[in-house]
Parts: structure tokens; C-alpha cells; sequence
């Protein structure tokens, strides 16, 4: 069946030359266009849209409501925003409710790649197989406590880097976790980091709010029996982070791509994470059974499961409102060959790290090793540049060993 994808734009002119641009993926979508938020309701009750691209500025509902109604109401839609008036205060209002956010004008090359990964992350996010699984779990997880508030402190314009630390500090062992880390060799900060005032002000909002987020969830979720497990994803996550986003910041001076590459990489993993605490021996069979075999832990997931510890993982930041780009590098980082992409992206960039990583830590693999996708290198010409990256990821975890 098409995936259909609904547009939303006040302006009659901007509906029609969108239809235009698209006019030759007919055959692939079921293309339709609503000219104010209340219509794209009525369309999404008669028969509910696979994606949805809105435009911001509209009289009445405008796009940051339109969206968060859709996500409350239809959860697996993908949300898109496009627009051209995309000022602070704006896209403050959408951090939680949409996807991916696009400037007006778009190329048409450029939508019609988020279209085809968009569709793409729909199709894994809705396999039947995934809802059965997660219907069974007995209650997922909400967005972590401290995480939540630094989201809602940062929609206030009046909110500064103060108040962001002042939160931290009202956890004790959040600040304490959080100062270790970045006193770490990770950061390679040359001074003692010694109050979350300071962390901020040295690593920045972006990257202080995702330790916030990975300490918080793994504190969180517990798995009687597998504390070594943990510690061992801990490691993982925080290595995949940092490499992730070293590689990023090579390959891209995107910064949006930088900072989604840095928390793809601490939640890549949140799947496996989520399936020890809930399903506990269960799980871990399904370990034994990959190192017994020496087979890929997704294939012996996939067989026993039928689904994937990415596939899980993607769902739940989806519900926790995490942009596109942070779901699909989640859900594709071991079969980047299924992301439609033309372009490097954070999914690629978690790929290379999560290969990275277990070349330096054979130990740590359970059953078989990531392969390397050296098609997809090829296809966006970056093998060469993937060997410099392999050594600088490398250099990276030799230092945080030596310290």
C-alpha cells in the first residue's frame, strides 16, 4: 500500500507548486493537501496520513499546535515542519512535536529524500510485530525527571545556562555522576569541572543535557543480576557517543547533525537497555543464544522476537518526542543500507562508531561483530575519509583507557 502524506499550507499557491515538485512520485505516495489545520484534522480522521509536512505560520491553528494535536492523536505519523518564519521563539515551540524541521524554500531533491526516509522510518516504527512486543511490555518508560524539566525550562526565552545548572544541582547524584563524567579524559577539558554552572559553560547545553539523559536512564531502568551488563552499555553508549560525534564533526559544520549524531550514539542502544529490564532471563537467553551460535544479536532477536532491540529503542524515543534524524540513525545503525539516504547523516555516523567500538573491544561483542556497510562508504564517497575516522575513534577510546 502507498504511504500517504499529507501537506498543510494557508497559501493555495505554495499546495499547488508542492504538487508540482512531487508530481512524479504519484506512483510511489498518495499525495495529499489541506489548506488550514482544522481541515487537516477532518483529512486525518477520515483516513489518518503516514507523514504529515506543515506549514508553521497559519491563521487560526498554526503548525506547532497542529502538530502536537497529531501527535497525541495519531503517535506514528511522522511530523514535518516547513517553513520560512522559523525565528527562536518558533521552533522552541516544536523541540517535542516535530520530526524534522525544513526552511522554506526546499529544494526539490532535499524533500523528496526526507519524504522517501521519513516513509521509510514509518515502515519499521508500524511492523506489527514491534506494537505486539511493545503492547506486552507492562509499562514503558517516560522521558527521564531531570530531562523533562531542562525541556520545559528551555521553552521559557527568559531561561538562561543558570537555571539549566540549577536543576542538575537539585539532584545530588546527578550532579556527582555528571561532574565525573566531564572531568573524564573523554572531554579532554584541561581544568577541574567543578559545578554543573561550569560544565554547561564548557561543553555546552546540547551535550550537557544528554549525559543528563543517559545517567538518568541508566540509573533508572534496572535489571536484577546484570549490573556488569550495564556497565558494560554504559561504556558502550558513552564511547558510541563520542565517536559518533567526532566523526560528525569531520564529515559535516552542520551542528544539527553534530548534536543528533552525539545523542543517537548515547541512546543507539536503549532498545537492548529497555529489553534486560523488562524481560529479564528472557533476554539474556536470547544473548546466550548469540554467543553461543556466534550470530549477530539483532538476527537472533529478530528470530525469537520478531523484532530488534534498534527497532525498540526508536519506538520509545519517538514517544519521548526525539527528532527524525535521531530515530533513524536508532533504528537503522545496523542496516544502514535501508535508510534512503544521499547525503551523511547521523545514522552513519552511529554505524561507523558502533563498528569502531567493537574493533577496539572484541571482548565486549555478543556473538558476532557489527559488519561495516563499505557499499553505503562507497555510494556517498566517504571510504577513504572512513579510514581517518577509524583512527581518530580509535586514538579516542586509547586515550579514555590511559586515564
Amino acid at each position: 500500500m502507498k504511504k500517504s502524506i499529507l501537506f498543510v499550507d494557508d497559501e493555495p499557491n505554495i499546495l499547488a507548486g508542492i504538487r508540482r515538485m512531487l508530481h512524479q512520485l504519484r506512483g510511489d505516495y498518495d499525495l495529499r493537501f489541506s489548506e488550514n489545520g482544522e481541515q487537516a484534522l477532518e483529512s486525518m480522521a477520515e483516513r489518518p496520513a503516514d507523514v504529515i509536512v506543515s506549514d508553521m505560520r497559519m491563521p487560526g491553528m498554526d503548525g506547532a499546535e497542529l502538530l502536537a494535536t497529531i501527535q497525541q492523536q495519531y503517535p506514528h505519523t511522522i511530523r514535518i515542519m516547513l517553513t520560512g518564519q522559523a525565528d527562536d521563539t518558533s521552533i522552541l515551540k516544536t523541540v517535542t512535536v516535530v520530526h524534522q524541521l525544513l526552511a522554506k524554500p526546499c529544494e526539490p531533491e532535499r524533500l523528496k529524500e526526507v519524504l522517501h526516509r521519513a516513509a521509510a522510518l514509518h515502515n519499521q516504527l508500524t511492523d506489527g510485530h514491534l506494537k505486539d512486543l511493545i503492547t506486552g511490555i507492562s509499562s514503558l518508560p517516560s522521558l527521564p525527571s531531570v530531562y523533562a524539566r531542562l525541556q520545559d525550562t528551555l521553552k521559557d526565552p527568559e531561561a538562561c545556562l543558570d537555571d539549566v545548572a540549577a536543576i542538575i544541582e537539585q539532584d545530588i547524584a546527578m550532579t556527582a555522576k555528571l561532574l565525573q563524567l566531564v572531568n573524564s579524559s573523554f572531554f579532554g577539558l584541561y581544568q577541574k569541572v567543578e559545578s554543573p554552572a561550569r560544565a554547561v559553560k564548557l561543553l555546552g547545553l546540547d551535550t550537557i543535557k544528554v549525559l543528563v539523559l543517559g545517567i538518568q536512564i541508566f540509573s533508572e531502568l534496572k535489571a536484577p543480576g546484570q549490573k556488569a551488563a550495564f556497565a558494560t552499555l554504559w561504556q558502550h553508549s558513552m564511547a558510541v557517543a563520542q565517536c559518533s560525534k567526532r566523526i560528525a564533526t569531520e564529515a559535516s559544520d552542520n551542528l544539527d547533525l553534530i548534536n543528533n549524531s552525539f545523542i543517537a550514539g548515547m541512546l543507539h542502544d536503549i532498545g537492548r537497555l529497555l529489553l534486560m529490564s523488562q524481560l529479564g532471563g528472557d533476554y539474556a537467553a536470547i544473548i546466550e543464544t548469540a554467543r553461543q551460535e556466534g550470530a549477530r544479536i539483532e538476527t537472533v532477536e529478530t528470530r525469537q522476537l520478531q523484532t530488534t532491540h534498534a527497532d525498540i529503542g526508536a519506538y520509545l524515543i519517538g514517544l519521548w518526542g526525539f527528532n527524525g534524524d535521531i530515530m533513524e540513525a536508532i533504528i537503522f545503525h545496523h542496516q544502514i543500507d535501508r535508510l534512503p539516504a544521499k547525503s551523511f547523516s547521523a545514522a552513519l555516523a552511529v554505524h561507523l562508531a558502533n563498528h569502531y567500538y567493537y574493533l577496539r573491544y572484541p571482548e565486549h561483542v555478543v556473538g558476532q561483530p557489527p559488519p561495516l556497510n563499505t557499499d553505503c562508504l562507497a555510494a556517498l564517497n566517504c571510504a577513504d575519509e572512513a579510514v581517518a575516522w577509524m583512527s581518530e575513534c580509535q586514538a579516542l577510546m586509547e586515550t579514555d583507557e590511559d586515564n
